[in-house]
C-alpha cells in the first residue's frame, strides 16, 4: 500500500486504472534519457519519477527539466523520498510524493507538513526580497 504527500498531508491514492500499460502514464527511472518524451506531454496525464534511495537526488533533477521543457500535468515523486526532502521535491517541481506505508509508519505525517511551507525559507526567495 501506498500513501501520497501532499502540502495537506496524507492522503489515499487518488490515481485510478494503475499505471500499466496505460497511454497517459509514464514511469520514469532516475537515469532516464528524456529525449522524445517532450512529445508525449499533451497525452500525459502524469509522471511518476522513481527514487531508488533516498541518497539517489537525481529525480530532483529530471523534474526540473520536465518542468523546464513545458510539463504542466501531474508530476509525482515515487519511492525513497524522505520528509526532509519534501520541501525540495516540491521546489523542483513534483506535486506529490508516493511513499510506501512502512515509509509513512517511520516518518509520520507531521514530520512531512512541517515542510509542507517550501514556499518560504528558501534562500533564493530571501534574496528577491533584498
Amino acid at each position: 500500500m501506498t500513501v501520497i504527500v501532499t502540502d495537506a498531508g496524507f492522503a489515499a491514492d487518488d490515481w485510478t486504472g494503475g499505471f500499466e500499460d496505460r497511454a497517459d502514464v509514464a514511469d520514469l527511472a532516475s537515469d532516464a534519457d528524456l529525449t522524445g518524451i517532450q512529445t508525449r506531454f499533451n497525452e500525459l496525464a502524469l509522471i511518476r519519477v522513481a527514487f531508488p534511495s533516498f541518497a539517489d537526488g537525481r529525480g530532483f533533477g529530471i523534474a526540473r527539466r520536465l518542468r523546464d521543457m513545458g510539463y504542466t500535468g501531474r508530476l509525482r515523486a515515487q519511492g525513497h523520498v524522505i520528509a526532509d526532502q519534501y520541501a525540495m521535491a516540491r521546489r523542483c517541481g513534483f506535486d506529490e510524493v508516493e511513499i510506501s506505508s512502512e515509509l509513512a509508519a517511520r516518518q509520520p505525517e507531521d514530520q512531512w507538513k512541517f515542510r509542507a511551507n517550501w514556499q518560504a525559507h528558501d534562500y533564493q526567495s530571501r534574496l528577491r526580497a533584498s
